[in-house]
Parts: structure tokens; C-alpha cells; sequence
């Protein structure tokens, strides 16, 4: 008997779908809220204040029935450009990610982030857990959206308002800078404090310090043993702390605003939206404003020490001829600085010989120490004792001989100073003459606007005025260099001058700050002979004691 096949309708039953009200009425549920808000100031006044927003929307979730309250997340006066720092935006979030948030609620895109990749990435975050986020000045719900570009695009315009506020805010802090108008920061500098002025004042326990540091840096002594004597004698820092390093004295020796001047702008913000602050090595304006607060450092002291500075960071080899370095400077000898090789221009280095148990400290050409007669094969090796007593027979002559050496001296500090005098007034008048063009483009510009005068015919006028400004720049930066030129010459002819008045009638005995101070150069030529150039360009020959 063969089977009986039934066939029958499949019984299928249909489930009309809900109304739009009735689905959202559905989807909307139970559905637990929370809202997020956000002003970037404390102004009570502002109408979407952090108070108002609170209680806008603590009032707003309440009032739906079929909403339940998931919290109201709020920060107040802090930037939106980074959510790192917004503690309760990064605590929604995290109750986003626990499932205990259904729907966030947000004023605007711009109370959510003003920044456009940071924006996207949230949203997108959120809508993958099925988390939407409405904005109601955009009127967007982000779970009904089928393309990022609405958000990406108001996102970009809440970053450009943000770039623009940014922009707006340096602008007015280099307006400040421009006028000469500075907001003083003086708790790390030690022997300043801050007056209820709000000028600095001078902590003279503080500044002696200070002066200390400069007066031997100047006389030769190296960073690290300024540190070690500060340390050794218990000198404060600013801190309160007497452990020293090489790294507190420099940054002593090249703060600015020791000689009463401030240096704006030494750092910068890069954007607005990672806020990260970068050195200004010249990517912005710099502006150097002379004289804004009591000095503790005399300008010519300072002067000094930022020569000195420049000159031990470009030591290197003092002829072409050298095959050795001379290596970092060295405060234990002038003559480590100064000494050099007639023959290869090598620096000569400081050596003590045995010989049948006694020693002998001679001054030797390194080139010779490190490659035998290779490079340099007649360089003499000198006697430090005879080549001291040279020297300061060498000092006494200058100093109470014929040669009336100090009456020179005193005689070139007054022409460079008259030379000083003429460059800084060149400098003013052309100075003088760029704000007088400043105001004719300015005037320019106005009857332009205003259709007093054409454009095409105002061309020449305006190209001549700008023609005549660069000019005038390019001229006061040369002239600049020649004034710092003639006052590195008068600065080092006044020390030698004062370290030369401090001895009443000739040196008795070998002084390693004097001859740092006076002598440029000591060139051995000879067994028995040697030049010497004093700073400001004297030479004299004289002869060692055989």
C-alpha cells in the first residue's frame, strides 16, 4: 500500500506592524538617559551655564515618562578640545560602555567635543553598542543617521570656532606683547619676588647669591665648580633646596631677567587642540623688553658672561694644520685657553715629568703628545715656572712701562663708546622713519576703502612703502651687528682695565684670573721666545728665561 501524500497551506501568521508613535513609544520604553553638558568659562551670567544646563535637563528627562534618569554629567570651565581632561565626559562614557546608559542627551555638537576626529570616534563608539547620542540645536539623533558627513561637518565647524577662539586669544596676548606689557612668573627665579604691585622686587639675600655666581663664571670658573661652591657653602635655591648642579648655574647665567629685561614668548601653544607647548626655537615673534623690572646684574656684567657662554660652547681647533682638539673648556689654567703652538696652531696642554725622582710640570703641544714629530716636528716644550714669570714680567711692562698701555686703553674705551653712540641713534632714526611708513600704508589703505583714491593708481604708492620698509630693516639689522660688534670691544677692554687697576703698582706673582682676563693668545715660537696679544689687539714678543 503505497503512503498517502497530504498537502497543505503553510500556516503562517502575520504581526502588523506598530505605528511610528507606537514604535518609537516602544523603542523609547524605560529607555534610561543621561545627558551631558559643558561651558568653557565660570560666568554665572551665561545663559547656558552649567547651573541652567543641569537643571534644563534634569527637569526635561523627568518630565517623559517612559524615560528613566541614567544621571546628568557636567564639567565645568574646562576646554573641549581634549576629552582627557573632562572627568565626567570619560565617566559617561565608561557607564556607556557597562550598559548602563541607553541615550545621551547634548545641547550642541560643540558642548560635545570641538574636535572632529574626536567627535566621530565617540559617536561611532556609541552606535555600535546601539547607544545613540541626540543634539538638539542640530536636531540629530545618530542612530537614525545613514552617513557621517552631517556630523563631520558640523564637527569641523565646532573645530573651526574653536581654531578661531584660539587665534583670537594669541592674537590679544602678542597685542600685549607688542605694547611692552608683561605678566611676570617669578617663583623658580631665585632673588626675585613678587610685589603687591605686581612688579618683582629684589630678595638681596637671594641676589648676592646671584652676583657670586656671575663674578666667577666671568673670572673663569667652570659650571661644575660654581655648583660645587654654592653647595659647599649651603646657597639656597629657589626651592629651598641646597643640592646644586651645573644645570642651576647656566640656567642663572642665561635668565634675562637678571639684567632687568623680559623675553616674551619663549614658548608657544602649537594648536588648540592638543594644546602641547613647544620651545621657541623662532617659529614665533619673540619680543625682548628692555629694562621692565629692577636689575640685580649690571647690563656689561651680563654682557660679559653671555660672551663668555658663547665662547666656551665653540671651542674647537685654532688651525688648520691642528690634529687634535682641544676638548671642553677648562677652568683649572688660562693657559689651557690661550696657549698655542707657533708651528701647527695646536693648543698646548699641561704635563708633569719624572725624571730620577723628581718632577717638572712643562706646557707641551698636544699635537706632539699624540702624534710624536708625525704632524708637528719642532714645537719646544716649555717650563711652567719660566714661562709664569714671562708672562707677569710681560703684564708689569704694559702696566707701568713707557708704552702708557692703560692711557690707550682708556682712550679706545671712549672712541667705541662715541662709535656706540652714533650706531644707536642711526638705529632710532630709521626706527623713527618705519613707523612714519606704518601710518602713511595705514592711511593708504583707509582712503582705498572708502573709494577716495583707486586702487590700480595707489599700486606704486604702496609698493614704494614697502620697498623703502624692508630696506630700512635690512639696514637696522646690519647696523645692530655692528653695535653689539663695538660692544663686545669696550666690554673687554673695560675688564682689562679694571682687572689691571686692581694692582697698585705691578703683579707680584702669577694670577690665573688676570691673565684670563687681559691676555688673548700666548703663541710659543720658540724655546726662548714667545708672543703674547693681549685683548685689544696689542702684541708684544718676549723672551723666556733660559
Amino acid at each position: 500500500m503505497s503512503a498517502k501524500t497530504f498537502e497543505t497551506a503553510p500556516n503562517v501568521i502575520m504581526i502588523p506592524a506598530l505605528t511610528q508613535q507606537e514604535n518609537k513609544k516602544a523603542k523609547l520604553h524605560q529607555t534610561r538617559v543621561a545627558a551631558y553638558c559643558r561651558v568653557s568659562t565660570d560666568q554665572d551670567e551665561q545663559q547656558n551655564s552649567y547651573q541652567v544646563q543641569i537643571a534644563y535637563y534634569t527637569d526635561y528627562i523627568n518630565s517623559k515618562p517612559e524615560w528613566t534618569m541614567a544621571g546628568i554629567f557636567a564639567d565645568e570651565g574646562i576646554s573641549g578640545t581634549q576629552t582627557r581632561n573632562r572627568t565626567q565626559f570619560n565617566r559617561m562614557i565608561r557607564k556607556c560602555k557597562q550598559k548602563k546608559i541607553d541615550l545621551v542627551l547634548c545641547k550642541s555638537i560643540s558642548r560635545f567635543a570641538r574636535n572632529t576626529v574626536d567627535c566621530l570616534e565617540y559617536i561611532r563608539e556609541l552606535k555600535t553598542l546601539g547607544i545613540g547620542v541626540i543634539f538638539e540645536k542640530e536636531n540629530i539623533d545618530t542612530l537614525n543617521m545613514t552617513s557621517e558627513f552631517i556630523i563631520s561637518l558640523y564637527g569641523s565647524f565646532a573645530q573651526a570656532e574653536s581654531e578661531s577662539i584660539s587665534k583670537n586669544v594669541t592674537w590679544g596676548i602678542e597685542k600685549q606683547f607688542r605694547e611692552g606689557k608683561v605678566k611676570y612668573n617669578m617663583e623658580k627665579v631665585l632673588g626675585y619676588k613678587m610685589g603687591a604691585d605686581g612688579k618683582p622686587y629684589i630678595v638681596e639675600k637671594e641676589a648676592e647669591i646671584v652676583r657670586k655666581i656671575y663674578k666667577l663664571f666671568i673670572d673663569g670658573m667652570s659650571l661644575q665648580g660654581i655648583a660645587e661652591i654654592m653647595q659647599a657653602e649651603g646657597a639656597k635655591r629657589r626651592s629651598g633646596s641646597s643640592e646644586w648642579g651645573k644645570g642651576n648655574v647656566r640656567a642663572i647665567l642665561n635668565n634675562e631677567k637678571y639684567v632687568g629685561d623680559s623675553l616674551l614668548q619663549k614658548s608657544y601653544t602649537q594648536d588648540c587642540i592638543t594644546h602641547k607647548r613647544l620651545v621657541n626655537y623662532g617659529a614665533k615673534t619673540k619680543y625682548l623688553i628692555h629694562d621692565s623690572h629692577a636689575a640685580i646684574i649690571d647690563r656689561d656684567t651680563y654682557n660679559l658672561a653671555q660672551q663668555e657662554m658663547s665662547r666656551r660652547s665653540c671651542m674647537c681647533n685654532k688651525s688648520s694644520k691642528t690634529k687634535t682638539k682641544q676638548g671642553k673648556y677648562s677652568s683649572l689654567y688660562a693657559l689651557s685657553e690661550i696657549m698655542i703652538c707657533g708651528e701647527c696652531g695646536s693648543p698646548y696642554r699641561r704635563v708633569t715629568w719624572n725624571s730620577h725622582g723628581h718632577k717638572l710640570i712643562v706646557w707641551r703641544c698636544i699635537n706632539r703628545l699624540d702624534h710624536g714629530s708625525k704632524y708637528c716636528k719642532n714645537s719646544p716644550s716649555i717650563n711652567e715656572e719660566k714661562l709664569q714669570n714671562t708672562i707677569v714680567s710681560a703684564l708689569n711692562s704694559v702696566y707701568t712701562g713707557d708704552s702708557k698701555f692703560m692711557s690707550i686703553i682708556e682712550e679706545n674705551i671712549g672712541c667705541v663708546l662715541s662709535e656706540e653712540d652714533e650706531l644707536g641713534q642711526a638705529i632710532t632714526n630709521m626706527q623713527n622713519r618705519i613707523q612714519e611708513i606704518e601710518k602713511m600704508r595705514d592711511n593708504l589703505i583707509n582712503l582705498v576703502t572708502t573709494g577716495a583714491v583707486d586702487i590700480e593708481s595707489s599700486d606704486d604708492k604702496f609698493k614704494a612703502l614697502n620697498d623703502e620698509e624692508k630696506y630700512l630693516r635690512d639696514q637696522i639689522e646690519q647696523l645692530k651687528l655692528k653695535a653689539q660688534t663695538k660692544t663686545d670691544l669696550r666690554l673687554m677692554l673695560r675688564t682689562i682695565s679694571d682687572e689691571l687697576k686692581n694692582y697698585d703698582d705691578s703683579i707680584v706673582k702669577y694670577n690665573e684670573t688676570a691673565v684670563r682676563k687681559v691676555v688673548e693668545c700666548v703663541k710659543v715660537i720658540s724655546k726662548t721666545e714667545v708672543e703674547l696679544t693681549f685683548k685689544g689687539g696689542f702684541d708684544m714678543m718676549v723672551e723666556v728665561e733660559k
